[in-house]
């Protein structure tokens, strides 16, 4: 018994930890990209530590904020991350009053929707492009009067740019669901005065963009020149040309897919989880405290995985390590290098950077809901009947001209400039097509009369090019016959979109202009 007491006596020694390594893990505040190497008397984690340091800041920052207001001015007692308060001035938001019918859940009762615009709407209102946002994007597309800070399609907007606005007239929205300025589950539920958290419905892709054609019947646009989106905008894109044949003129789908494939549910669902398990995320309900910091740095971190490509990595960062912060110049060069188990790689402390950026930046919710109708989308036959989505009567007045073609007199020139817009680079038919593919070419019957632009990127592993050849087609296997298909080498994977202004830019220009 007194063998069996000593034993436990030790064990407890063993896990207890001694009063210096209690004080460092307290006080450690740096981050992990200066994680010192542990050493085996005193293991020092601050790649851990960091996630309680930031709690602190958030907390000391919360306390500052709410002493310099006065009690009757406070909505909110709870920390502020930089989204729960976007600054209205920098962008337009339309307030819907009437129901707007959803998918899976009963009408949204009202709505307000942020929108930002670039270029001059034309007298007849026929030159707008509606630009649809991927994932977590802003209506801030790129720098205005209002807001000169650059937006996240900067390099694609301007005179003489993929998106000329010489020639057109581009809206941007935030999405429904979204929290810069479009409601959301941070925005108040006006039957309770207090955030909507998880009680706000689940939503589609479909909502989104139902939501964004009634600001363009409020702003009296009844057509588009064209849609135009990436990634998660490329689904938006594809839905407003389906919803709407007769409104939408063109649409272009840049690295998006028609149907989410199982390894890309399987990565959100990664995501989220991670999110939800943070104890700051309290179901959702965590508006008037922390919120789950930790889990959305994680969160970022899986999702920035899918959005760059292994080739990118080996020439950026390689097997190489971050600069030892502890090194000291030593005669003896032959010593080994001690690992550290905090980010130690330059890919780790990459990535580490990446979640630590993004971690407050953004609504926790808004990420699960959002990610969720990603998941959900799916434009086969079978999928839209099941979600009772009547499909339209494909278009059938011609196509929009361009502005250059369409300010002259009808030449024979005219009658062909449609049919001229078929091409495929890099993409024989299929060999084996997919199971669903007839599936989706007859979902896609409504698109039949639609010109439309897809391109894919050889190196995307969040959205594999197989998945933009299905949309193409899909799209011709329904009768379209005009689709551009282009395939993009380079090795920025998924954020092609955002980096190759060359390729990517100049394919939209020519589609479009």
């Amino acid at each position: 018994m007194n063998a069996a007491k000593l034993a436990q006596k030790q064990l407890k020694a063993l896990r207890t930890p001694t009063i210096q390594q209690v004080r460092a893990r307290s006080t450690s505040t740096r981050s992990a990209s200066t994680c010192p190497l542990p050493t085996p008397s005193q293991p020092s984690f601050p790649c851990v530590d960091a996630h309680a340091a930031r709690e602190s800041r958030i907390l000391a920052s919360s306390s500052k904020a709410s002493s310099s207001q006065s009690a009757s001015s406070r909505s909110n007692e709870g920390p502020e991350p930089p989204y729960a308060r976007p600054s209205p001035s920098s962008y337009k938001t339309y307030h819907h009053a009437e129901p707007l019918p959803l998918v899976y859940a009963p009408p949204l009762p009202q709505f307000d929707i942020a929108y930002e615009t670039w270029g001059t709407l034309s007298p007849a209102k026929d030159n707008v492009i509606l630009l649809h946002t991927g994932l977590s994007a802003s209506s801030h597309a790129a720098s205005t009067e209002l807001n000169p800070a650059e937006g996240w399609w900067e390099r694609f907007i301007g005179p003489g740019r993929a998106l000329d606005t010489n020639q057109f007239f581009i809206i941007c929205t935030n999405v429904l669901g979204g929290c810069y300025g479009t409601t959301g589950p941070s925005s108040i539920d006006p039957s309770i005065g207090q955030p909507y958290a998880t009680r706000f419905p689940v939503i589609s892709i479909f909502d989104m963009v139902r939501a964004q054609f009634c600001l363009l019947d409020h702003l009296g646009i009844d057509k588009l020149y064209a849609s135009v989106g990436s990634s998660m905008g490329a689904m938006q894109s594809l839905a407003a040309g389906w919803l709407h044949p007769e409104r939408v003129g063109k649409v272009v789908s840049i690295s998006g897919t028609a149907r989410s494939s199982p390894s890309a549910i399987a990565m959100r669902f990664a995501q989220r989880s991670v999110l939800m398990a943070d104890p700051n995320w309290k179901k959702g309900f965590y508006y008037h405290g922390l919120p789950p910091h930790t889990g959305m740095k994680l969160a970022r971190q899986i999702a920035t995985i899918t959005y760059r490509s292994g080739p990118e990595w080996d020439q950026r960062f390689g097997r190489k390590f971050r600069p030892d912060p502890q090194a000291v110049e030593k005669e003896d060069s032959d010593s080994t290098r001690i690992p550290a188990l905090c980010p130690d790689f330059l890919i780790e402390t990459y990535l580490d950077y990446q979640g630590e950026q993004f971690c407050l930046k953004y609504d926790a919710n808004s990420l699960i809901y959002i990610s969720k109708a990603m998941d959900l989308f799916d434009m086969t036959a079978s999928s839209l009947e099941s979600l009772k989505l009547t499909p339209p009567s494909p278009r059938k007045s011609p196509p929009p001209l361009p502005p250059s073609l369409a300010a002259h007199l009808p030449s024979p020139h005219h009658e062909h400039y449609h049919s001229q817009l078929s091409h495929s680079k890099s993409h024989p038919p299929p060999v084996n097509p997919p199971a669903h593919l007839p599936d989706l070419a007859e979902g896609f019957k409504p698109l039949a009369n639609t010109p439309t632009l897809v391109l894919g990127v050889q190196s995307d592993i969040l959205f594999p090019v197989e998945q933009q050849r299905e949309v193409a087609d899909a799209l011709r296997m329904a009768g379209n016959q005009m689709v551009s298909y282009y395939e993009l080498g380079g090795v920025w994977g998924h954020d092609t979109f955002l980096l190759d202004v060359q390729n990517v830019g100049g394919a939209i220009r020519g589609f479009l202009s």
